[in-house]
């Protein structure tokens, strides 16, 4: 056993004393050396190939999602659509409108063809008030309207400088302020201003006939007795005469011929009452009134002359020639007298109401006038105390 390990020991000796055997023990160390070195090296590249690689297909990823969003339509949430009812058609919802003038019109003017009406109408007296700003006799109207708010509609028309927060006015005018432009007395923009309020109206089917209102009028019967009145008339409200003179003919403007003769010139009240069908004549005129506002100017007037000549000379038989709202000429001027507080009294509000004699529907009648001005805001205390008396207005 001794022996035997002695001879291995030996053998050992002499294998590493050998050169050979050292040159081939070094050469297999080195290429061992070498391919550990490349395996660790080989592990590192592929490990960061990996990490680049990942990071590459995140970009590209991000870049294919950039590029398909701007390629793609944003999604856009689907609206609620409205559908349009039958009550869009036939009463509008809000008297605000962003229509022109022009477009406002044209509108108005549609007349259904079919007469019979598919709802329930309740006929409304359209109530247009043209005014520089605040309804200054409110009270008295409220008075006027209460308990019958089916049967009437109203409009103002006031300045569009006019601010509604100056005053308070009663409920019944809030919101009932259309679309208004600038107006001045005595120029052809005032009958513009008629005729803008007047459509305004008509865009409601259920209004069937239309008065014309300033901040001064006042009515002199109560609510039943005017809408009776109107509806049950077969004829128009528009003050329409012949007056001889430099404040009638002579106003005339002879470049308005072959148009508008001189003959057929006629001068009235601008404070109108009229039915629908000539309510839609007068926005859809394109005939006469450009000639008005061509040549009427300056003294002209055109306030108190369109429409009587007009309605004089194309509805004549409809027309009664007179005007429902009284107003007294008596002082002279270019204005008519106005009334005050100690003005107001029974006597002078009876008088009103029965002094004068006309015709209605072809008979004979005391109540020639339903509505009367100039009244000043200081004659209201007393209209308000004398109204529910003499006016039988509801309390």
């Amino acid at each position: 056993m001794k022996n035997q390990n002695q001879n291995s020991i030996t053998m050992a000796i002499k294998l590493f004393n050998t050169p050979l055997n050292i040159l081939n023990l070094l050469s297999s160390f080195f290429f061992f050396a070498c391919g550990l070195t490349c395996g660790i090296i080989l592990t590192f590249y592929f490990n960061n190939f990996n990490l680049n690689l990942q990071v590459i297909n995140s970009q590209i990823l991000n870049y294919s999602s950039s590029i398909s969003s701007q390629l793609s339509p944003p999604a856009v949430p689907i609206p609620m659509i409205h559908r349009l009812g039958f009550n869009d058609y036939i009463k509008p919802y809000n008297i605000q409108h962003d229509m022109n003038d022009d477009e406002l019109l044209w509108r108005s003017s549609m007349v259904p063809k079919v007469k019979k009406f598919p709802f329930k109408r309740v006929p409304k007296i359209a109530f247009m008030f043209l005014t520089r700003g605040p309804i200054l006799l409110s009270p008295l109207w409220e008075m006027f309207f209460k308990g019958y708010e089916e049967f009437y509609s109203i409009y103002i028309h006031s300045n569009p400088c006019y601010n509604q927060s100056e005053v308070v006015e009663s409920p019944i005018f809030h919101g009932r302020r259309i679309p208004s432009k600038e107006v001045q007395w005595g120029k052809v923009n005032m009958v513009e201003a008629e005729k803008r309020v007047l459509a305004n109206a008509l865009l409601d089917i259920s209004n069937q006939r239309f008065v014309l209102l300033s901040e001064a009028c006042i009515p002199l019967f109560n609510f039943s007795t005017v809408y009776n009145y109107l509806m049950n008339s077969t004829k128009n409200f528009v003050e329409s005469y012949d007056l001889p003179g430099p404040v009638g003919r002579g106003r005339y403007q002879s470049r308005m011929s072959p148009t508008i003769k001189v003959e057929q010139w006629r001068k009235g009240s601008q404070w109108f009452e009229i039915d629908r069908d000539l309510a839609v004549e007068i926005v859809s005129d394109e005939t006469y009134f450009p000639v008005f506002q061509k040549h009427c100017m300056g003294s002209c007037y055109a306030d108190e002359h369109y429409l009587p000549t007009f309605v004089n000379m194309k509805f004549k038989e409809r027309n009664s020639g007179r005007s429902l709202t009284w107003v007294n000429w008596a002082k002279g001027g270019p204005h008519p007298a106005q009334y005050y507080r100690t003005d107001v009294t029974l006597e002078f509000l009876e008088k009103l109401r029965s002094e004068s004699n006309c015709e209605y529907n072809g008979k004979k009648t005391s109540v020639c006038h339903l509505f009367a001005r100039k009244f000043t805001q200081h004659s209201l205390s007393r209209l308000l105390r004398f109204a529910p008396k003499v006016m039988q207005f509801n309390h």
